[in-house]
């Protein structure tokens, strides 16, 4: 490594947030990133090390530990600190599809398995990616590379999200002649939808979008295919099909008075949002989306969904801000049961967080709590909610630890709109049923393990739709591992390569 004493001599240095009561009146991206010089530096951290986890992309603990697309991560430190740019890009680009979203969106399990972590801040490894794929863009090198030979071979990705966006870019990048299917009005699935503005500026995605169709790859958007477009009809044209529609089915709770007025799920509420600032030049109209102005939210649910909106919430204009968890609150550090290099389950405030503390004045989030009951005025509006403590007990029948009501703990609070945050479940049933694929417990599509064709011949399926809710990281390796197995299928043999 060029610099094998950095991480002694130099800090951590992050991007800039802008102040929180600042950025609540935007809906932009708010990180000022590092200058050129002050990132090189941040390269010269990586420690050389012996055996470098930051890139092992293993589960451990059932969480990601490493980065899953095996990154070439001290490569490319290595590169920027000595001011090769250029090649640093090259070399991200051989494993990340899309270093533009992944830069920006990734909860960095590789920083978590950091080994200068052990005992100092973790190397700016995501801070690196943003600013090399950035670069690449402001120096022109992150350009279209049309392939130079077409197979003449067919194939039809169905969802243009993370993972069919890398099944496309591989298959085309091989020769295949590509066509991506969408059903919203434009193209990115859940970095479109999913993600809101101030984490993932919709210009990012679209100038990468054009990209790939300098490069050879068509978009049909607001095609639906089960419901406008036959399986049938695809499965003759084409000579192999991807799946990959996520999982989008949202998962709800069983508590009496759900059916109120005012109560809907996040991915609904977020998408408004994001619909009504493209329809009116990044300026919300009211009429046009859910609006949290004027009320007290409940969003139910503590992962990155939940603080996304919280964060919205707070743009919106709401009186008060609740964020409910069922689990206890993670400790501050890690605990003996937690080691590096497993992701580090500790407590973490989120920027919809920080932002909801400073208007205010408390974190939004309440731990071991859950709703009991919600409560309808005469409109038949969630009105209130009947809130109740919880503790870990013993399962008599199972032995397992469970949550469960502390008698005589319930306590009422003011609520006027109800965000569900509580994750997916599988695919919609009219996609898998138009293809006849089959589906597990978990209504995601069943495959031999480590493989992703399914029971019907010539079809594939990735990214969430096969493997659950996961990370953007997860659903691109999906992608891209499902390409070489589709190439595999059309040629005999596949140069397309998944590390």
């Amino acid at each position: 490594m060029g610099k094998p004493t950095g991480f002694m001599e130099y800090e951590r240095q992050n991007k800039a947030a802008e102040e929180s009561k600042k950025r609540i009146r935007h809906f932009r991206e708010f990180y000022t990133p590092l200058s050129r010089e002050e990132q090189e530096i941040q390269g010269a951290r990586c420690m050389a090390c012996g055996v470098p986890f930051c890139q092992s992309g293993q589960m451990l603990g059932g969480l990601a530990s490493g980065c899953p697309l095996h990154n070439l991560v001290p490569e490319w430190n290595d590169l920027i600190y000595n001011g090769n740019w250029e090649e640093a890009y090259a070399r991200l680009r051989k494993t990340d599809n899309f270093p533009e979203f992944t830069g920006r969106v990734c909860p960095a399990p590789c920083e978590t398995a950091c080994t200068c972590g052990l005992h100092d801040d973790p190397v700016s490894i995501k801070g690196n990616e943003y600013s090399i794929s950035e670069n690449a863009y402001t120096k022109g090198y992150a350009a279209a590379c049309p392939p130079k030979v077409r197979t003449g071979k067919k194939v039809a990705v169905i969802g243009s999200g993370p993972s069919g966006l890398a099944a496309a870019d591989q298959l085309n990048r091989r020769g295949h002649l590509v066509t991506v299917f969408e059903r919203e009005d434009k193209v990115g699935g859940l970095l479109r939808y999913g993600i809101p503005n101030m984490k993932l500026e919709k210009q990012v995605i679209d100038r990468k979008i054009a990209i790939m169709e300098e490069e050879g790859i068509i978009f049909c958007t607001d095609c639906n295919v089960g419901k406008d477009v036959k399986a049938t009809e695809l499965l003759k044209k084409y000579d192999r099909v991807v799946l990959a529609c996520g999982a989008s089915n949202p998962r709800d709770i069983n508590v009496p008075g759900r059916e109120a007025e005012g109560i809907y799920f996040a991915v609904d509420f977020l998408k408004s949002t994001t619909k009504a600032l493209w329809s009116n030049n990044m300026e919300l109209k009211d009429g046009t989306y859910i609006s949290a102005k004027g009320k007290h939210v409940m969003v139910i649910g503590g992962g990155d969904t939940g603080n996304d909106c919280v964060g919205t919430s707070v743009r919106h204009g709401a009186k008060s801000v609740l964020q409910v968890e069922m689990m206890p609150k993670p400790p501050a550090k890690r605990a003996e049961n937690n080691p590096w290099p497993e992701w580090a389950k500790v407590c973490k405030t989120d920027y919809g967080q920080e932002e909801a503390a400073a208007v205010f004045g408390d974190d939004p989030r309440v731990y071991t709590t859950t709703v009991k009951e919600f409560i309808k005025d005469k409109k038949g509006a969630v009105c209130k909610a009947t809130m109740v403590r919880l503790e870990s007990k013993k399962d008599e029948k199972t032995g397992r630890m469970m949550m469960a009501e502390i008698p005589g703990s319930e306590y009422s609070v003011d609520v006027d709109l109800v965000l569900i945050a509580a994750g997916f479940l599988g695919s919609e049933s009219y996609v898998t049923g138009a293809f006849s694929v089959e589906v597990n417990e978990r209504t995601n599509v069943k495959t031999v393990p480590g493989e992703y064709e399914t029971n019907v011949k010539n079809v594939f399926a990735t990214g969430d739709m096969h493997r659950g809710q996961s990370l953007v990281v997860w659903a691109i390796r999906e992608g891209r591992e499902a390409a070489r197995q589709v190439d595999l299928s059309l040629m005999g043999y596949t140069n397309l390569s998944v590390q």
